[in-house]
């Protein structure tokens, strides 16, 4: 099976990436890991990416696109993948058509795990960290036994200034703006379907399961 994985921050991709992996035993190859294995590979892409990067720039979309497409012919995705965080455009996605298109296949959904911004601002912006052991903590989901003492060392728990409020709801507006586009082409293409994400991360994933199961 072909999947892409799609969800705003916070929406609990890494979660459902790792129930899918588990249980249909597909690669779940992430941007971040492609270009640090192409890296470590010492390939020509790879050294490529490494330059922009060490400058601080974005990858162009070429380079990125021909890491993707020599991921994708390794031998451990015959069976399938499950791309995460790529395509993030239009431009990407449609790049990744024509890659599959040479290698006579197709993606079969792509997934969305679709969540309320405001249970996105929920979950975002409770986390806090130990300053002594950097233990985590969720404020509703997993709160320490005393507010704000760590229950492993007894350090002082504080909020990372990007998980604040205002800076969350900035960094999600941004993230449903881009994603709109990607959103709906493959709605048009056929591939998307949303998934309730507000639900308990068994639930999501007893969704998901239900669907690719057709695909066995």
């Amino acid at each position: 099976m072909n999947l892409v994985l799609m969800g705003l921050p916070g929406a609990g991709k890494g979660t459902q990436a790792a129930e899918i992996v588990d249980k249909y035993g597909i690669p779940h190859i992430s941007t971040g890991d492609m270009f640090r294995a192409a890296i470590k590979e010492g390939t020509e892409l790879g050294l490529k990416a490494k330059s922009f990067m060490d400058a601080g720039n974005l990858v162009p979309d070429d380079v990125t696109i021909g890491i993707v497409k020599a991921r994708l012919r390794k031998d451990d995705c015959q069976s399938g993948f499950l791309l995460d965080g790529f395509p993030r455009t239009v431009a990407q996605a449609e790049a990744l058509e024509n890659i599959l298109s040479d290698m006579d296949r197709s993606i079969d959904f792509v997934l969305n795990i679709d969540v309320d911004k405001e249970q996105l601002m929920e979950r975002l912006t409770g986390r806090r960290i130990c300053k002594q052991c950097g233990a985590t903590y969720h404020a509703i989901f997993n709160p320490p036994e005393n507010d704000g003492v760590c229950d492993k060392c007894g350090g002082e728990l504080y909020q990372r200034e990007d998980d604040n409020e205002e800076t969350v709801k900035t960094r999600l507006e941004v993230n449903i703006e881009q994603s709109k586009p990607l959103l709906t082409f493959y709605d048009q293409k056929g591939y998307l379907r949303n998934i309730d994400g507000n639900q308990g991360i068994k639930k999501v994933f007893i969704d998901i399961d239900q669907l690719l199961g057709g695909l066995k």
